[in-house]
């Protein structure tokens, strides 16, 4: 190119499309360019006269970040990380009782059991495995109940075998080791607030009132639509029905987290605990308990 072409102005290089054959690839198909704005007020030097300039601002980096994008299969992929509040545990759901506490006042609780287990199998560093993450085991089960690859897993560390395993990604690993005992009483005391995840009890196939609370139509002798679900969408246009449309379908059996329950009363003797309110899943489910995520307060603002 001449070095004497001007700079593309900013609404010329908004509304550019540089084709594939310019960025080192053989497809002539284009690929729009977005924010060239913002781009332009960070610092291209729009007031020189090279178009070497605006290549090498903007150009060559969109063509390295898409040859290093395409070497790892990800190609435009913007990974969301969500980190743990801190370690937590796993534990069975007992079933709910009725609490009075000290003053009178009644509560609704939900008893959470712990069987053998909690048990520091692993730790994820950020040298071995591109991230920091501890994995607990939970529920001693007998050896024939696991298979080799996960008999294997387990004895390379020496803890006992268990059913569970689940990993708490956090920040920093710093001060736990494997095979290392994790207990409740020992991670949150009462009064604490934690968020409880577990698999939701299956309600099967339901209609829209149930499982989205639609509202019925007219009961009445004349209706012809009492619990239908009515229009699902315009006719010739767009023809179709849209993606994610509420419709009926089956109800639960999946993962549900209820965040900021308080733990009401940590039995040490019994080895249970009480959690305010109601816990996913029917008596015998299992549940993880994890430090609440509080924004100000253990997750940063930003």
């Amino acid at each position: 190119m001449a070095a004497s072409m001007a700079v593309p102005s900013a609404s010329a290089i908004s509304s550019l499309a540089i084709t594939k054959a310019h960025m080192g690839t053989s497809s002539p198909s284009q690929i729009a360019i977005p924010s060239f704005q913002r781009g332009l007020k960070a610092g291209l030097p729009l007031g020189s006269h090279r178009i070497s300039d605006f290549w090498s601002a903007v150009v060559v980096p969109i063509r390295d970040y898409r040859a290093s994008s395409s070497s790892t299969g990800r190609r435009g992929v913007i990974s969301m990380v969500s980190y743990e509040a801190g370690v937590g545990v796993m534990g069975t759901k007992l079933g709910m009782m009725s609490y009075f506490e000290p003053g009178g006042k009644y509560v609704p609780v939900t008893v959470v059991g712990f069987h053998e287990g909690n048990i520091v199998t692993q730790i994820k560093t950020e040298a071995t495995d591109g991230y920091e993450a501890v994995q607990v085991g939970y529920r001693r089960v007998r050896d024939k109940k696991l298979t080799k690859p996960e008999m294997g897993h387990l004895s390379k560390v020496g803890t006992i075998p268990m059913r569970h395993l689940q990993e708490f990604r956090l920040t920093s690993v710093d001060g736990f080791e494997v095979n290392q005992g994790l207990k409740f009483e020992e991670l949150f005391k009462e009064g604490d607030l934690v968020d409880v995840s577990g698999k939701s009890i299956g309600k099967g196939f339901q209609g829209g009132i149930k499982r989205y609370n639609f509202r019925r139509g007219p009961m009445s002798h004349g209706s012809k639509s009492h619990r239908q679900l009515g229009s699902i969408g315009a006719g010739t246009t767009p023809g179709r029905v849209y993606p994610g449309k509420k419709m009926p379908g089956r109800m639960g059996g999946t993962k549900a987290k209820i965040r900021k329950l308080q733990v009401i009363k940590i039995d040490n003797e019994l080895r249970t605990v009480l959690i305010k309110g109601a816990l996913p899943g029917k008596p015998g489910n299992l549940l993880r308990i994890t430090p609440a995520k509080i924004v100000g307060k253990n997750i940063p603002k930003s």
